[in-house]
């Protein structure tokens, strides 16, 4: 194997769960405000306003997890990675750049607070969607950065067919 390409959505099956649970509410709210209101005429101003900020805070949200995906590439070149809609374009760190580059099971909630875009404090980043693996790298200059897989054994491979070249 040459390169290795992955590309992770945000679809476990209880986060469809919820979702399908929030557009469900949503669309009972507008039954309950529409349908059984607009007869008689009387919607309350603060109705519209609960409306309102249900749409613009529940909506955005679920759209947002529609679009969101990590993908990650390894080649001759490096790690490539991009967690869009965040980033516009591929982020790219050379194995000239690293110290270390291997997989590892890791414990998202424990090491770095949940999943997404994660930063703690200093110079470590991860990158994850699902799961408990990633691709380690820890930089030269300093910092780690952690970008989940759900491929391990095919990221090692093609991780010891490039890193070790480099050392």
């Amino acid at each position: 194997m040459r390169v290795f390409t992955e590309i992770q959505r945000f679809n476990q099956w209880w986060m469809q769960l919820i979702q399908i649970g929030l557009v469900l509410f949503l669309l009972y709210s507008f039954y309950q405000w529409y349908i059984i209101k607009e007869p008689t005429g009387n919607v309350a101003p603060t109705d519209t306003t609960l409306q309102l900020v249900l749409i613009f805070s529940i909506l955005p949200i679920l759209v947002l997890f529609y679009f969101l995906r990590l993908e990650s590439t390894i080649d001759e070149i490096g790690v490539h990675y991009q967690f869009s809609p965040f980033h516009k374009s591929k982020k790219t760190i050379g194995w000239k750049d690293m110290e270390q580059c291997y997989v590892r099971k890791y414990s998202p909630l424990r090491e770095y607070g949940g999943w997404g875009v994660r930063g703690s404090f200093g110079k470590n980043k991860a990158y994850n969607v699902k799961g408990n693996q990633g691709i380690q790298i820890e930089l030269k200059k300093g910092g780690k950065m952690l970008v989940g897989t759900q491929r391990k054994t095919e990221a090692q491979q093609v991780i010891d067919r490039y890193f070790k070249k480099e050392q």
